[in-house]
């Protein structure tokens, strides 16, 4: 059976699960209609527009 030869540090240790910690980077689009910032697949909120229609009335 396989026996690891040093003591992982703990430095070492902590490194490995810090990944799990860290927060997933947001995906961003740019609008095609008014070229704001939107999540994808979801209806601007600036200009109301999806998929190059306007979907919700916007003042």
């Amino acid at each position: 059976m396989a026996v690891p030869k040093r003591k992982t540090s703990k430095q070492r240790r902590n490194k490995r699960r810090a990944s799990s910690y860290r927060l997933n980077k947001t995906t961003v689009v740019e609008c095609p209609n008014c070229h704001e910032t939107k999540l994808p697949h979801r209806v601007c909120p600036s200009c109301g527009y999806y998929d190059g229609k306007e979907v919700v009335a916007m003042d």
